[in-house]
């Protein structure tokens, strides 16, 4: 259990206001890129791009799990609904739109659609319907990936598979700092994520770019001091890792959920939504345990294109890549809301959009 104390010190406003001058006194200009939907979500509620100086700014990358989902594995999630069998999935993936509708308006229209919590509560489903067909849709990085591989590793019932569209964070970063298009000075990586790979999984990044990095926890506190991290790197012409978050985040990270990884899956090249094919930016089984892979069970073709963003979306792709703001989209607040998700950067509490949408927070993208 965290101390109360400590939790209250990572929200002060004094310790915060320490920081934030000491981040004005850098006179740093950069942009400062951020994977995580939990950082987003925290740095727009707490108005942190409101303290930072002119020409310092942090745009959001591809961290909300659900939106870099893209829309040919929901499509396929889809059309298993379509064909009878039970779908499962985390609440958020249920309103995202594909070409071919969403898994909510599946449920609208009869199909057997369910809101579970954990991969466990998807496994009970199918031991209590054994004579259907039980897909989990999983989705999500790194963090709740070991979940999906501990389930397969515990002996499920024989009609129980997965939709598996886990997804890797360091090849994602690699990728839009090998594009360059983003103007990334900096990056803040998730601490969650980080629990569980460890410092050494951005070790390579650190190597290939030398670009400041630092590992952050979710407070204010947390980010602030990130980057404060990165703009004394960039005073300094310095570039390295460094790492913000050592309450929870370790050299060697979660070796139990690495090696529950390591046994279940391999990776592959893959899209994201938005991005074309990412190298090494998926896991898929490995051959023992391909009986569990829905995409074999039940034959499904995933098309091979990842440019489409949503069926009425026309920024989410850019959004995701650190080159527009939520503000920029003619749709944002109109036709688009959290009621009516045209795009999956609106519909998670993770996403770019919903949390511009709640929280009135601008991303001043130039």
């Amino acid at each position: 259990m965290v101390d109360a104390s400590l939790h209250r010190m990572f929200r002060g406003r004094e310790l915060a206001g320490r920081i934030v001058d000491k981040i004005s006194e850098t006179e740093v200009q950069a942009t400062i890129m951020h994977v995580c939907g939990t950082h987003e979500q925290s740095i727009t509620r707490s108005g942190i791009r409101s303290l930072l100086p002119d020409g310092l700014e942090i745009v959001p990358g591809p961290g909300c799990p659900v939106c870099v989902t893209p829309t040919t594995e929901i499509d396929a999630a889809v059309e298993l609904a379509e064909n009878g069998t039970i779908v499962t999935v985390y609440g958020d993936m249920m309103r995202v739109p594909g070409t071919k509708g969403s898994l909510s308006q599946k449920k609208t229209e009869g199909r057997d659609c369910r809101i579970v919590y954990s991969p466990e509560n998807a496994v009970e489903i199918a031991r209590q319907n054994p004579d259907s067909e039980v897909v989990f849709f999983a989705i999500g990085l790194e963090t709740t990936a070991p979940m999906t591989a501990h389930v397969l590793l515990d002996s499920p019932p024989e009609n129980f598979s997965v939709l598996c569209s886990h997804r890797l964070t360091p090849p994602a970063v690699d990728f839009l700092l090998a594009l360059g298009e983003s103007r990334i000075s900096g990056l803040i990586e998730p601490g969650h994520v980080s629990t569980i790979i460890g410092e050494k999984a951005w070790v390579p990044l650190d190597e290939k770019y030398h670009a400041p990095q630092v590992i952050a926890g979710f407070e204010p506190v947390d980010i602030l001091l990130a980057v404060l991290m990165i703009c004394r790197q960039i005073k300094e012409g310095r570039g390295r890792l460094e790492n913000a978050y050592r309450r929870s985040v370790t050299f060697d990270g979660n070796l139990r959920a690495q090696a529950a990884l390591d046994e279940v899956f391999t990776v592959k090249d893959e899209v994201w939504r938005g991005f074309p094919v990412i190298p090494n930016s998926t896991y898929e089984f490995k051959d023992e345990y391909s009986d569990f892979d829905a995409v074999q069970r039940f034959d499904l073709k995933l098309a091979e294109s990842g440019e489409a963003c949503g069926v009425d979306c026309p920024l989410c792709g850019k959004i995701l890549r650190g080159l527009a703001k939520p503000q920029d989209c003619p749709k944002f607040k109109s036709l688009c809301t959290p009621q009516n998700p045209l795009g999956a950067c609106m519909v998670s509490n993770e996403g770019t959009c919903n949390i511009a949408y709640r929280y009135g927070g601008i991303v001043k993208i130039k």
